[in-house]
């Protein structure tokens, strides 16, 4: 029996076995210790086992530290390094087990040696890649997840967690369908039981645009690609996803900023045509200005009540003929960018005139007209032709808006507005406007007229804003539609 057992120890030889007496002294000496430490059986027995220790752990008393412990405790394990005969270093992984007679009287020690310094060399280099990985996959723009063939995720890399706003722990073991909208659900668990049964691929190997789910209910859309991966027999699917949210945001931006850059372009188109023609139509009426004095003063005095009225009218018609040119000359300046004027105008005046010039028509179309004009509101500080010429336009737009309303009335009033500012509002009793419509009423090109170029309004807004005003657009509650304008009161030193 003890020539089996000595059989046994010495057979394995990946591990030093020896026994030490109470003192410490190697007593028994396998095979293994001597390919492990480099001595034989006859150099090393009746030698006191601290010569296995370095010598920082000699001079700190390890050694015989380790036997009182191991006698107070039957039996310690550690992992530490030990020295071989050549003074080469390892590390061991040590168990020393204190042996008693029957009557509990200490007999020695039993040791046993391994050398684990290429198998922690081993652990220390996989720990090192696996950190190396977990590094780079923390910092890669793509959300990795990890998931078996039913769908069960294993891994949720930090990426991820920013991305949906969950925790690994909220997401392993649960099915990666929690983290799409209800619609892709279904379809995803069809993809994957199909790929199972046939092998057909329909998502996997490719790259597609999709939507999914954060933790908070937001969809969003992303960028994902799959691979598949076969570890012992089993499937394993790997998910990389990039959110597309920014991406789509600045296409967003782009196509706006393009849109911008195509309505300035021609908005600037309108506005050298604009000048072209203020120029071109100013010589014309100035000309027929002049026709008009001049026929005006051939008939002269007159005891003829015809001619008198004639010659009324005659002076009438110059009068608005310098008027309009007036106005289209402000307009030229207006969009050259020139001095428009800003002077100390009578409000109620200023309504007057422009209502008479935006009126033309109105009582033949069967449209009444009432006007309210606040006291105590009775100076402005304004260009005059603009704000005519919003005005005149307003009114205008009302009267087309009532063609074919059965009621036809048009309110035109001033009223105080925050304080230092007027409002002024024409109100019709028209069809109305949509909210959605109403929403882009002062947008350059948009109109709601069959042969409208959607600039009037536009033009509106610029010149009210150039006041420092505002100008919108309400319901009438039963039917129509008012529109609001502001420009500033004169002060008292104004």
């Amino acid at each position: 029996m003890h020539e089996e057992l000595g059989l046994l120890i010495d057979g394995a030889t990946n591990y030093a076995i020896y026994m030490l007496d109470p003192e410490g002294r190697v007593t028994i000496w396998n095979c293994g210790a001597q390919k492990i430490k480099g001595w034989t059986e006859e150099e090393i027995i009746g030698r006191n086992y601290s010569i296995f220790y370095p010598p920082s752990d000699v001079a700190a008393g390890k050694p015989a530290g380790d036997l009182a412990r191991a006698n107070v405790e039957g039996s310690i394990e550690e992992e530490s390094w030990r020295i071989r005969k050549d003074g080469s270093e390892f590390l061991a992984s040590v168990t020393i087990t204190a042996l008693r007679g029957e009557n509990g009287a200490l007999r020695g020690f039993g040791k046993v040696v391994r050398d684990i310094t290429d198998q922690k060399a081993a652990a220390a280099a996989v720990s090192r890649r696996e950190h190396h990985l977990r590094s780079i996959l923390a910092t890669v723009p793509e959300a990795m997840i990890v998931m078996n063939g039913t769908g069960t995720v294993s891994s949720f890399s930090s990426t991820a967690e920013t991305m949906f706003g969950y925790l690994e722990a909220d997401v392993v073991g649960r099915n990666v369908s929690m983290l799409m909208p209800q619609g892709e659900r279904q379809a995803h668990d069809g993809y994957l039981s199909s790929y199972l049964q046939t092998g057909v691929r329909h998502i996997i190997g490719s790259i597609r645009a999709t939507t999914a789910l954060r933790s908070t209910g937001e969809e969003f859309p992303i960028e994902l690609s799959v691979g598949e991966v076969s570890i012992a027999g089993e499937r394993i699917f790997t998910g990389f996803i990039r959110d597309l949210t920014s991406r789509r945001e600045d296409e967003r931006k782009m196509q706006e900023l393009q849109s911008k850059l195509v309505h300035v372009s021609r908005v600037s188109a309108m506005g050298t045509m604009a000048s072209t023609l203020a120029h071109e139509i100013n010589q014309p009426l100035t000309a027929i200005a002049a026709y008009l004095e001049t026929s005006r003063d051939m008939i002269g005095e007159s005891a003829d009540p015809l001619l008198a009225e004639i010659s009324e009218a005659l002076d009438l018609a110059a009068a608005q003929t310098l008027r309009a040119g007036e106005i289209i000359r402000r307009l030229r300046s207006f969009v050259d960018g020139g001095d428009t004027g800003f002077r100390l105008e009578r409000l109620d005046a200023l309504v007057n005139e422009a209502t008479s010039l935006g009126l033309l028509g109105a009582h033949e179309a069967g449209i009444t007209v009432t006007m309210t004009i606040a006291a105590g509101l009775d100076h402005v500080l304004v260009d005059r032709i603009q704000i005519q010429q919003v005005l005149v336009n307003l009114i205008r737009n009302a009267i087309q808006a009532m063609s074919t309303s059965s009621t036809k009335h048009l309110t035109i009033s001033t009223a105080p507005d925050r304080e230092g500012w007027v409002r002024v509002s024409v109100s019709d009793t028209g069809s109305g406007i949509e909210d959605a419509v109403r929403e882009r009423l002062f947008e350059a090109f948009a109109t709601t007229k069959e042969s409208g170029m959607g600039l009037g309004l536009s033009i509106c807004r610029t010149i009210v804003e150039a006041h420092g005003g505002r100008i919108w657009a309400d319901a009438v509650p039963n039917g129509g539609t008012v529109f609001h304008f502001c420009v500033p009161l004169a002060g008292e030193d104004e």
